[in-house]
């Protein structure tokens, strides 16, 4: 089992032909992730060779659905096409969109996000602005390296990329059932909340690890979900302990309003929700270890 992505999975790239698309697509393919098809209008009918796996490009998303069975988009289209590209994977009614795209602007992430729920959530959306997600050993949808950790019983959601890698690697030894980077803008698809519902249910999960940044309340929201419906251990860390009160960090949703959304209010509500939280990455996968040896 795992969650939002197995062995299963027919994984389609909108923007395979691009330079990104073309480098990523490679390694997911390497990582053993079923990739049947890109996206690119303008070379429709060509084939893309990736070390001698041939990948037919289509059309439009719909053709490739027709023509592949493919039940994942990963969009690695540049910003001001990316919104035109998810509504068109929701258009087509594929289960899940990963949207690895940065710099979209807020308000085009707001349209396709109420385009999807106008059109009744058939299509699960990850990101934008995220690493994608990976299932250690059957698929990789995104862009995470998937030589730093192996199958385990860990499941991890992250606001951040490259704490994403770190916790991977950190508890390599143990290993994880899902790994997913929802990403840092102040509005995306896939929250905490859906990955800790998504791991709560996932038989061949044991601990949660949950990774969250200042600004903004969706660890808080997190904490209360957590309290209410969240029966397996959890094991938090909020990044920006040090970051000062005022300044934007990072992500574009790291912005911290007085007390609201600072690292210790959100340690304080998770904490209280009985999470474990460390203050740094390495305690944090300390704190795992304890939880997970009893």
């Amino acid at each position: 089992m795992a969650i939002f992505l197995t062995k299963e999975s027919k994984v389609i790239v909108q923007g395979m032909t691009g330079s990104e698309g073309q480098k990523h697509t490679r390694r997911m393919l390497a990582s053993g992730t079923n990739v049947v098809g890109g996206v690119n209008p303008r070379k429709a009918g060509t084939t893309v060779d990736f070390e001698g796996t041939e990948v037919p490009v289509f059309g439009t998303v719909k053709e490739a659905i027709e023509a592949t069975g493919a039940d994942v988009t990963v969009v690695f289209v540049p910003e001001k096409f990316t919104k035109s590209a998810v509504v068109e994977a929701i258009d087509a009614e594929i289960p899940l969109a990963v949207v690895i795209t940065e710099g979209i602007a807020v308000h085009d992430t707001a349209e396709f996000w109420a385009y999807a729920c106008a059109k009744g959530n058939k299509t699960r959306i990850i990101g934008p602005n995220c690493p994608g997600l990976i299932t250690p050993g059957q698929s990789n949808a995104g862009i995470i390296p998937a030589d730093i950790t192996k199958p385990g019983r860990i499941g991890l959601v992250s606001k951040s990329g490259t704490l994403t890698y770190q916790m991977m690697y950190e508890l390599r030894d143990i290993g994880f059932s899902t790994c997913v980077g929802i990403g840092g803008d102040p509005i995306i698809g896939t929250t905490h909340i859906d990955a800790l519902k998504a791991f709560e249910e996932d038989p061949d999960t044991d601990l949660i690890v949950m990774i969250g940044e200042i600004g903004g309340d969706a660890e808080e929201r997190a904490a209360e979900f957590i309290k209410a419906n969240v029966t397996k251990p959890v094991v938090g860390y909020v990044a920006g302990f040090t970051a000062p009160e005022g300044k934007t960090m990072g992500h574009a949703g790291a912005i911290v309003s007085g007390s609201s959304g600072t690292a210790q209010a959100k340690k304080e509500a998770l904490e209280a929700a009985g999470v474990k939280v460390g203050k740094t990455p390495s305690e944090t996968a300390r704190l795992a270890r304890e939880v997970l040896a009893g």
